[in-house]
């Protein structure tokens, strides 16, 4: 049985206690929903008004951005001497969406306009030296990246000297070394004092376009129309739902909502998504398939179907998407199989504080989701390396509170190219280095990563009393909603309850039982559903007292709406 470890996400004192209890009055909500504000740093009335009711005029001023009023004064530049443009993207969905937004936008004004995405195999991550090849030999004299870029200095001064600008939108960590751009917007340059630092690569396009509406080129209302696809990217980047990105998050679903973008909605269709769309929706429905593109074929289909106008052309393109996600998961499975094998009849592999593992022939448009697949396994930062043009190449991905980029920071002399985020990078390497790399990557990981950090963590906001919840207690809770990194959907624990009646295993893996709790014998049970916890079966049946850990979700079945515990896990008291 597998354990995990239970742990709160912040425990309040006797004044913060108090704090939100005079802060849950000031709303008239119950005190559990005072505290879950306060937890999230609302902390007055004000503060909750602009949490609940989150508007477009709390977005920040763009040209707070460092180097915005270059950036923008440089593409006024071009639009006047009708100077030729490439639109340069990642071929990830936050590269995909980017590239959408940014020329789907700008189309409308100027004509003199390409969009570029990289080929992942070919071309790699980053500028690449047949991007420069192709504009310097077409006649373009400005590229502006999306969610790249910040890595390529060498690249851009290259360009530099070829008669090519560049202005840079991106959301990675840069170097010290800045490239020789017109302007480098990165909200993570040190030296930026825009206040919100979690934007996607999309969301910096879109601060980009909206500085340029601001000096009079465009319409800010006809931009407000490009949220469906920059929620898209904040879903799929899985970065802070959060300040600003909440905010383009709530309004982009309302977008997305409406259902209006053609190709968005041949992809809703095809992934079989009928209810109101919201973060997770876009995360396993819409994100995969976009992503698929780009992983078994060029992003570039992603670009043309997310631009597409014509319903039939988006429903074909939709099509040939979803038969690339398909062959992604079989290629997902397969390897993922060999890769949890390798791990076990390994013993150093099996014993060690990580996972770093090569084999040549594995498709690198799938190593990021084979590495995720591993943790699930072998609960530990991961790297899955594939044969890339001669170098190893490939993903890492971590576990919550190790910083999976630093890690490789550190390893940095071994690598020819990284760049990433705490949970999330890439790298390339030497097939030589590779061995090295293992052994130091694996003492590092030691030396930082605590005992705790390689059990599975349930992140518990508070305990909850069963007879809370309540369905004007669940309708306050949506709208904390959207939900994700930093404002995730709380988890409630609850203790000494009791199962009532028999337990129930559905498709032999899944858990279906009513609790109650045993300090309200009276009220009314809720049902719990534990996905993959037919294992805790033998257990439950006994009948003993246990707490669970949960979220709160509706559930409605033959036009008959009620609430469910959806389980994270069950502990009894040794």
């Amino acid at each position: 049985m597998n354990t995990k470890r239970w742990t709160y996400r912040k425990t309040l004192s006797q004044q913060q206690q108090e704090q939100a209890n005079a802060l849950a009055k000031s709303i008239n909500v119950n005190p559990f929903l005072g505290q879950l504000l306060l937890q999230r740093g609302i902390n007055n009335f004000e503060e909750a008004k602009a949490f609940f009711r989150p508007s477009l005029e709390q977005l920040h001023n763009p040209f707070l951005m460092k180097d915005m009023d270059k950036a923008v004064e440089r593409l006024l530049q071009a639009f006047e001497k009708q100077e030729k443009i490439i639109i340069y993207g990642d071929y990830d969905v936050d590269g995909a969406t980017s590239v959408s937004v940014f020329y789907g936008f700008l189309k409308k004004y100027y004509s003199r306009l390409e969009y570029y995405i990289p080929d992942r195999y070919i071309e790699g991550y980053g500028v690449s030296s047949q991007g420069i090849d192709y504009a310097e030999a077409n006649g373009f004299t400005l590229i502006v990246t999306l969610d790249c870029g910040i890595k390529s200095a060498d690249k851009v001064a290259e360009a530099k000297r070829r008669g090519i600008d560049f202005i840079i939108c991106d959301h990675h960590r840069p170097d010290s070394n800045l490239p020789p751009a017109v302007a480098v917007l990165d909200p993570k340059r040190e030296d930026c004092p825009y206040p919100y630092k979690e934007l996607t690569g999309c969301g910096v396009g879109f601060k980009l376009l909206q500085a340029l509406c601001q000096q009079g080129f465009g319409e800010e209302t006809e931009l407000m129309e490009q949220l469906d696809l920059l929620v898209v990217s904040i879903a799929a980047d899985i970065v802070h739902i959060t300040g600003e990105n909440r905010i383009l998050a709530a309004f982009g679903l309302k977008e997305l909502n409406k259902r209006k973008r053609v190709g968005l909605n041949a992809l809703i269709e095809i992934a079989g998504l009928r209810n109101e769309l919201d973060i997770t929706n876009v995360v396993f429905g819409l994100a995969p398939r976009i992503n698929a593109a780009g992983r078994i074929a060029h992003a570039k289909e992603a670009v043309r179907l997310l631009l597409c106008q014509d319903k039939a052309e988006a429903e074909d393109f939709a099509q040939e998407i979803n038969k690339h996600n398909s062959d992604r998961r079989t290629f997902d499975t397969s390897i993922t199989d060999e890769a949890l094998n390798m791990i076990r009849d390994d013993n150093w592999l099996l014993n060690a504080s990580s996972t770093v593992l090569y084999k040549e022939d594995w498709h690198k448009g799938v190593v990021g989701i084979v590495a995720s697949r591993c943790i699930e396994h072998f609960y530990r930062p991961t790297i899955i390396l594939t044969n890339s043009h001669g170098k190893a190449a490939g993903s890492a991905r971590s576990v919550p509170g190790f910083d999976v980029y630093e890690a490789i920071e550190a390893c940095s002399d071994l690598l020819e190219q990284f760049g990433g985020h705490t949970f999330a990078a890439g790298l390339s390497l030497p097939v030589d280095n590779v061995a090295a790399f293992r052994v130091r990557f694996n003492e590092i990981v030691s030396q930082r990563l605590l005992p705790e950090q390689l059990t599975p963590l349930v992140d518990i906001d508070m305990d909850l009393d069963l007879n809370a919840i309540t369905g004007r207690f669940y309708n306050i809770l949506k709208q904390m909603a959207p939900f994700g990194p930093e404002n995730m959907t709380p988890i409630f624990a609850s203790h000494n309850v009791r199962m009532s009646g028999t337990p129930t295993i559905m498709k032999e893996k899944h858990l279906k039982f009513e609790v109650f709790q045993t300090t309200s014998p009276g009220s009314t049970p809720f049902t719990a559903i534990g996905f993959g916890m037919a294992e805790f079966y033998p257990k439950l049946v006994k009948g003993q007292p246990f707490s669970i850990a949960y979220t709160i979700e509706e559930n409605t079945f033959r036009d008959k709406t009620t609430l469910q515990l959806y389980l994270k896990d069950l502990k009894w008291e040794d």
